[in-house]
């Protein structure tokens, strides 16, 4: 592997391995997208795959580049964004062990994103021509990707409907809530990314987040640095008005690699 210094990854030298680590294997294996095709599929994905660990800060992809991998995060964490007239936004972060981007990888199409590591990172690269073979041949595979093209897609589409439909305070506590949720209602928890990434995620200006946020207290939700203190969930779900169709919760969704990562969650002492 190559990095030029734009922080680019160039071109790979070396060729496929079969020496995926077991453990990297099992990983990829629990996936949705892997669970239940046929071994063979499965190690003649590992033996077409290149296994890279690469530094903070490397570009992986460029939006409008041919989609010629599929990325999995075996370590680490990679974030998803788009830029347009000099203004760049958050599209998602990725953290294991997930996939991206599916979708341009099974169309042949170029990437409708850019990603590049947050942390030193280890990815693993499976030419997109090889798994497009792999879902023509087995059927199983097939399927998983479909329901992982749906669930993207779903995401995408409540992703959406926040964005146009709640204001900035409702947009955060709508989020914030649906965090709690994902640790089975817990009170207390940190944030997994950045505050920048956030806004940025959630379509606001990190002024504007900070602004938000300290604004919460009044509503039941206290923010201290990275952690969230939920003080009155009725009067915070109050205003986050949650709904099925705005909020789920999808399964299939939440495991599709296009949000943010989940919450952290406290440690109990």
């Amino acid at each position: 592997m190559i990095i030029n210094q734009m922080g680019d990854i160039s071109n790979l030298e070396s060729e496929g391995s079969d020496t995926v680590p077991n453990r990297i294997q099992d990983d990829v294996r629990a996936l949705y997208l892997f669970r239940d095709i046929a071994e063979v599929t499965f190690q003649s994905l590992m033996r077409a795959s290149y296994d890279q660990s690469l530094p903070q800060q490397v570009t992986l992809i460029r939006e409008g580049a041919p989609a010629d991998f599929l990325h999995i995060v075996v370590e680490g964490m990679v974030e998803l964004f788009a830029t347009s007239s000099g203004r760049e936004v958050t599209m998602a972060v990725v953290r294991p062990v997930s996939t991206f981007i599916l979708a341009a990888s099974i169309r042949d199409a170029p990437y409708l994103m850019s990603a590049r590591t947050l942390q030193r990172s280890r990815i693993l690269l499976i030419p997109s021509a090889d798994l497009r073979a792999a879902v023509a041949s087995d059927s199983q595979f097939a399927m998983n990707a479909m329901q992982e093209l749906a669930g993207c897609y779903r995401s995408m589409v409540r992703h959406t409907k926040n964005l146009k439909l709640r204001n900035t305070r409702e947009r955060i506590a709508a989020y914030l809530l649906r965090q709690s949720r994902l640790l089975g209602g817990a009170a207390g928890f940190s944030l997994p990314v950045e505050k920048r990434l956030l806004a940025s995620y959630m379509g606001m200006t990190p002024e504007n987040l900070s602004r938000a946020l300290k604004s919460l207290a009044a509503d039941g939700c206290k923010i201290d640095g990275q952690r969230v203190i939920i003080t009155d969930r009725a009067r915070f779900e109050s205003l986050a008005e949650l709904s099925p169709m705005l909020d789920g919760p999808d399964p299939v969704a939440e495991q599709a690699g296009v949000s943010l990562p989940p919450p952290i969650a406290e440690l109990q002492i």
